[in-house]
């Protein structure tokens, strides 16, 4: 009776790792992309460029649809140029909420996001920013490492007037 009990054992086992292995793989995933836009957060309060492009994909792999014009960045240079631009308009401290984070995997290297993000601070202009924006993001994971290689950033827009909700409530 051992000789069928000890088999019988090893192959539960066996099978319970092969289920649980992908739904861990797939947990590790998500809590390191969770870790990535926690980076991201700190860096944009930091106003620190180089930090916030450490989230992005190099070169080519990186395609984003901001908020702003122009209507894309093809690229990690063009999309770094936008950040740079994006801080110089700003005069002293800014905050940054990231809200609803919800995160996908695959478990074979791709995965998508999406959250509500809330900045506020003081043009050099004077004029007060306070948005809040959509942000849906597709994550790739290099050489190890999950890196944003796609993301979209929009408003809502009143149909009726053409003007964008910068407050976007649900």
């Amino acid at each position: 009776m051992k000789r069928t009990v000890i088999p019988w054992f090893v192959t539960l086992a066996l099978v319970w790792c092969g289920l649980a292995a992908p739904s861990l793989a797939k947990s590790n995933d998500v809590a390191q992309i969770k870790a990535l836009e926690q980076d991201l957060q700190e860096a944009f309060l930091a106003k620190d460029v180089a930090a916030i492009m450490k989230c992005y994909a190099p070169g080519d792999q990186l395609f984003v649809f901001d908020v702003v014009p122009p209507r894309q960045y093809a690229g990690f240079d063009a999309y770094k140029k936008d950040w740079e631009d994006t801080f110089t308009s700003f005069d002293g401290t800014v905050t940054f909420e990231l809200n609803d984070l919800v995160i996908a995997t695959d478990g074979h290297g791709l995965a998508y996001g999406h959250n509500i993000q809330h900045v506020t601070g003081k043009l050099k202009t004077g004029e007060p920013v306070d948005v809040t924006v959509r942000v849906t993001d597709v994550y790739k994971k290099n050489g190890g490492k999950w890196l944003i290689v796609h993301e979209h950033v929009s408003v809502p827009v009143d149909l009726n007037t053409g003007k964008p909700d910068l407050q976007s409530k649900p």
